[in-house]
C-alpha cells in the first residue's frame, strides 16, 4: 500500500491521470427564486435530444434539491430550478432530495436521488445521515417527476460498510444485470473517537422498479475514503474508468476556526480534496492499488483546495469532467460553483 500523506494514515493514490481544467463554468447564485443562493453542487450529467441535461445540488432558501440546468455546449447554461421536492413531514426524504442519479431504460426515464429527514440547521440545510436512496420516474428528464415511495431499492444496515451512508451512484448494464455503485460509510470509534470513513460498493437488480442486492464487501477500502462515483468504457483498450471524490483532512498547520467547514456529519476537518479515478476490465473487481489522482489543487485552476463530486460525459473526442469546488483556499460545503475539467481519449492507465 501507498504510504499516505494524509496526517490521519488514510490511503494515498500513487498514481495521477491529470486533467486539464477550464476553470468555471457554471456559478453558483443565479438560478431561478434562489434555489442555489447558496451553492451549486454534484453535478450530473447527460446527452438527450442534442442537448447536455445537468442534474445539481441546489442550496436553496430551505433545503438542497436536486435542480436542472442545460446546455449544448458545458459552458452556457440555461437555468430551470428544481425538478423534485422536499417530502411531507415524517417521509424519508422530507429535508433534503437532492443528487439526482438520471438513466432512461425500458422507455421511462429513472432518478435515484438522495433522501434524508435530518439537515444541519439554517441557512446552510446540509443534508445530514442517513443518506438514503429514493427513487422517481418521469417521462422527460425535465419531469415532472413521480415519486416512488413504494419502491425501496435498499436500505443502510447496522453492522455493515453501508450503515449510515447507501446514498445513489452510476448505473451499468453488465452481464445481464444493472450494477449501481453506491455510496456507502460507517461512522463509528475506529480507535481515534467517533469518526466517519467512506467508500463505494456494488448493487445489483434486473429491474430497476424491484429490489436491490448489494455486495457484502466495498469494492475498495474504507480507508480509501471515497464517496459518489461515475464511470467510462473505453473500448479502445476493454477498460473500465471509475471516477470518484476523495475525502481528505485538514493539516496541523491549517486547523483554526478560519479553516473549519461548517458542521456537518463525522470530522469537521474534512473536506473533499480531489478526483480520484480507479480502472478495471472487470466492474465487478477493482484492485485498490489501480487508482489516480485526476483533479486537485495543484492542476485546478480556481479551487486550491476543494475539489467535489465528478460527473463525466464525452464532448468532441474528449472526456468532459464536470465538478464542484470552492474558490482560492476554501475548504467550505457551501458557496460552491460547478467547473469543467477534460482528459484526452483514449484513456490509458498511468504506467
Amino acid at each position: 500500500m501507498t504510504q499516505s500523506h494524509y496526517r490521519d494514515g488514510r490511503n494515498s493514490a500513487k498514481f495521477r491521470m491529470e486533467a486539464s481544467d477550464q476553470g468555471v463554468v457554471f456559478e453558483y447564485g443565479h438560478g431561478p427564486g434562489g434555489c442555489d443562493h447558496l451553492g451549486a453542487r454534484e453535478a450530473w450529467v447527460f446527452e438527450h435530444e442534442g442537448r447536455y441535461h445537468m442534474t445539481y445540488d441546489g442550496a436553496g432558501r430551505h433545503a438542497w434539491l436536486v435542480c436542472l440546468a442545460t446546455s449544448t455546449d458545458l459552458v452556457q447554461w440555461e437555468r430551470h430550478g428544481p425538478i423534485i421536492e422536499c417530502g411531507k413531514p415524517g417521509s424519508p426524504d422530507s429535508a433534503t432530495a437532492s443528487y439526482g442519479t438520471v438513466s432512461k431504460h425500458g422507455g421511462k426515464w429513472h432518478m435515484f436521488y438522495l433522501g434524508s429527514p435530518n439537515v444541519t440547521p439554517a441557512p446552510n440545510f446540509i443534508p445530514s445521515f442517513p443518506y438514503l436512496t429514493l427513487k422517481a420516474e418521469a417521462d422527460s428528464p425535465r419531469g415532472p417527476w413521480r415519486k416512488r415511495y413504494d419502491i425501496t431499492p435498499w436500505q443502510p444496515q447496522p453492522g455493515s460498510y453501508y450503515q449510515d451512508t447507501a446514498s445513489p451512484g452510476r448505473i451499468i448494464e453488465h452481464g445481464g444485470e444493472f450494477l449501481q455503485f453506491f455510496s456507502a460509510s460507517v461512522k463509528k470509534d475506529f480507535g481515534r473517537g467517533c469518526e466517519i470513513k467512506r467508500t463505494l460498493g456494488i448493487a445489483r437488480t434486473r429491474d430497476l422498479d424491484g429490489p436491490w442486492t448489494l455486495d457484502p464487501e466495498p469494492l475498495a477500502p474504507l480507508d480509501d475514503q471515497i464517496e459518489n462515483s461515475d464511470l467510462y468504457y473505453e473500448p479502445s483498450n476493454g477498460y473500465w474508468f471509475l471516477f470518484t471524490n476523495h475525502v481528505g483532512i485538514l493539516s496541523e498547520a491549517d486547523i483554526n476556526p478560519a479553516n473549519m467547514p461548517e458542521a456537518i456529519e463525522g470530522n469537521p476537518e474534512e473536506f473533499t480534496d480531489a478526483i480520484w479515478v480507479y480502472w478495471s476490465k472487470d466492474p465487478n473487481h477493482w484492485n485498490p492499488e489501480h487508482k489516480a489522482v485526476v483533479l486537485d489543487g495543484k492542476n485546478c485552476t480556481w479551487a486550491k483546495r476543494c475539489i467535489g463530486l465528478p460527473g463525466i460525459i464525452v464532448r468532441d473526442g474528449r472526456l468532459a469532467i464536470l465538478y464542484d469546488g470552492a474558490p482560492g483556499e476554501s475548504v467550505s460545503h457551501m458557496r460552491r460553483s460547478i467547473g469543467l475539467a477534460w482528459l484526452n481519449l483514449p484513456l490509458v492507465p498511468p504506467a
